[in-house]
């Protein structure tokens, strides 16, 4: 049978008189002699034996995790369940691996004793528990991944029952958890099955197999008879495993709900006894997504909790910063990665605004049962960018308190050009810069090349490619040309000189002066990069994920000579104060030839997505993404003279 391994325990063998177990000799049809669940009383000492030669070998097993775990791009603290995981060797591989969240699940309890025997022997930090998959006791909304290996799937009677056991998953599954089964190739085996074969299992042991389709063609029934040369026929047992094809495999899994499946390769273990490899012989490996809201969890008593509501932008509207003009499926993923870390967050209940078409009536109706807003709404009322500051302003105006900088805050950082001379005027160091108006049309640079052109009014890198950076006259012509081109040529245009040095940003949390916390210092890594791009973090590398920006790109914490640093710190800290901002904030730095660190913008409201580089200085100072927008959250309340005397955000 080759790794059958799902839902069993082992169960007692039919007998002859003398205690010996009983063969059937030949039979007509196999297809007959299954039982319904057959797959109660095969997983025993003898089905190790039988498929040793796969489920035993270690170095298969690593090869396979090896592909799996690059398929589904696992962390190691991604919450896994292996399901029908029978004596445990992709789990236990995991566990080696040194990821920290695994489970497996089997009916057979003589499998799952001796899988957790072989976790106690190698002291590996895994769960096993018995169960069947169709009712699984697990909670909705558990897992990050679940994988179904070694063809386990199929063993049920009806594809309704198999059905099932993928709504379970999807069940169990968090929004865009990913499902993997590695299920036997069925249009191979219809057409290649051996209807008969032997072979010696070790120097005592063989075994006879016989095969034949069911009358349906939908199932392989196969028969083993196991036998000791001394003792005689130890087991004579037959099974029946449904043959998916992978267009079969694909629609059965979109019945279930699941998105993007995707069929990777054909795979076949490497048998030291390179004999009959049955089911396990030729088998596809498919993976999914299960795109769902998160489901709401029980409300403790509406004292307990601080209700909070979430203003975002507008899913169903165009969006223009975004490449394809509209929120994409990544989009969407960001959103629920977001949802999913703040039902983490105890102590609250969070509703969402997301309908701009109806937000003022929204917002209206929400006053005074909500505690406060958290505006994540960075895409602008409407999805408009310039209309960043209305959410800010509507709330204003409605006395509604909410996270986040004020319209005022917003309308200055905005702007670039006006942020410059703030920072001028405070003695902090910023580029060399040219302003163009609109009704300019001669240039007067007064600074040398290279140079980098940018729309003066924007955030997002809107407008900032690797064509931006111009080395000599008639390419700073030309980039010019493409802002005006693109955004209007009503618009400002900033010139500023190409700073080289290190790429810098820096997160605060927090209201200086009074409490916050300054995030470690990230440096963009250009190392990776392909020789004759400039080295800038602009919009390719943000939102372009087939541009060599994406690709290259990463960010690592800033070595700085101790004198920068806080250099930086003081300065962030005074912008935070003269700009107005509020709760958290980054700012953009570069350091040029010399060594010396020049402003490039302020971000009030700065990107709040789980792989955003607010998130990314979070991680380096062991902040998960969980307790960043917590931590959010806990100065918005102080500021706004909301938090508890106990200190746990609720009234």
């Amino acid at each position: 049978m080759k790794d059958v391994k799902s839902d069993v325990a082992k169960a007692p063998k039919a007998k002859e008189p003398g205690g010996k177990p009983r063969t059937l000799g030949p039979v007509p049809n196999l297809e007959e002699h299954v039982p319904a669940e057959w797959w109660r009383r095969i997983f025993n000492s003898i089905y190790l034996k039988t498929d040793g030669d796969v489920v035993d070998d270690r170095a298969i097993t690593a090869r396979e995790v090896d592909l799996f775990t690059e398929i589904l791009n696992l962390a190691a603290d991604d919450s896994i369940l292996d399901l029908c995981c029978g004596q445990g060797r992709h789990t236990l591989e995991l566990a080696r691996r040194d990821f920290t969240n695994v489970e497996g699940m089997d009916r057979s309890h003589y499998l799952i004793q001796r899988a957790r025997s072989q976790a106690r022997k190698e002291a590996l930090v895994v769960r096993f528990r018995e169960g069947d998959a169709r009712k699984l006791p697990h909670p909705t909304d558990s897992f990050d991944a679940v994988m179904i290996l070694g063809n386990s799937f199929g063993y049920f009677e009806t594809v309704n029952d198999d059905l099932k056991v993928l709504m379970e998953v999807a069940r169990l599954l968090k929004p865009w958890g990913k499902i993997l089964l590695d299920v036997a190739d069925g249009d191979y085996l219809r057409a290649n099955f051996q209807p008969r074969s032997w072979e010696w299992i070790d120097p005592r042991h063989f075994v006879c197999r016989e095969r034949s389709l069911s009358l349906d063609r939908q199932r392989l029934i196969s028969r083993e008879v196991v036998t000791h040369v001394e003792k005689g026929v130890l087991a004579d047992q037959f099974y029946a495993e449904r043959l998916y094809s992978q267009d079969s495999i694909t629609e059965l899994l979109r019945k279930a709900g699941f998105k993007g499946i995707t069929v990777h390769s054909q795979i076949s273990p490497d048998s030291k006894r390179n004999q009959d490899l049955g089911m396990m012989e030729r088998r596809i490996i498919v993976s999914a997504r299960i795109r769902k809201e998160w489901t709401p969890r029980r409300r403790r008593v509406r004292t307990e909790l601080r209700n909070v509501t979430v203003v975002m932008g507008d899913p169903s509207r165009p969006d223009n910063l975004k490449p394809q003009g509209v929120f994409a499926e990544e989009d969407i993923f960001t959103i629920d990665q977001l949802k999913g870390a703040l039902r983490e967050v105890e102590g609250y209940h969070f509703d969402y605004l997301n309908n701009h078409s109806t937000m003022i009536a929204d917002l209206a109706r929400i006053k005074g049962k909500t505690d406060y807003v958290l505006n994540l709404c960075d895409e602008g009322f409407e999805n408009d960018a310039r209309k960043e500051l209305h959410v800010a302003a509507m709330l204003e105006a409605m006395g509604i308190p909410y996270t986040g900088a004020g319209p005022q805050c917003m309308a200055f950082c905005y702007d670039k050009s006006l942020v410059r001379g703030v920072a001028r005027e405070m003695g902090i160091p910023v580029p060399e810069a040219l302003f163009i108006k609109p009704e300019d049309t001669a240039l007067d640079l007064e600074f040398n090349f290279p140079v980098i052109v940018k729309p003066n009014l924007g955030d997002s890198s809107f407008g900032i490619t690797q064509r931006s950076v111009a080395s000599k006259p008639e390419e700073l012509l030309d980039a010019v040309s493409g802002i005006r081109e693109k955004f209007g040529y009503d618009k400002s245009v900033l010139v500023e000189e190409f700073l080289q040095g290190a790429d810098l940003t820096m997160g605060i949390i927090g209201n200086p002066p009074e409490s916050y916390q300054v995030l470690p210092i990230i440096e963009e890594d250009y190392s990776n990069l392909p020789d004759g791009l400039p080295k800038i973090c602009g919009y390719e590398a943000k939102w372009m994920p087939d541009s060599p920006y994406w690709r290259s790109l990463k960010s690592v914490p800033a070595n700085l000579p101790d004198e920068i640093e806080k250099m930086l710190v003081e300065w962030c800290t005074k912008l935070f104060d003269r700009l107005e901002c509020r709760d958290y904030a980054r700012f953009d730095w570069r350091l040029d030839s010399q060594g010396v660190p020049k402003l490039l913008e302020v971000n009030p409201n700065p990107g709040w997505c789980w792989d955003g580089h607010l998130a990314k200085m979070a991680g380096f100072a062991q902040i998960s993404y969980q307790d960043m927008l917590a931590a959010i959250l806990r100065v918005a309340e102080q500021r706004l003279g909301l938090e508890s005397a106990n200190g746990n955000g609720r009234k």
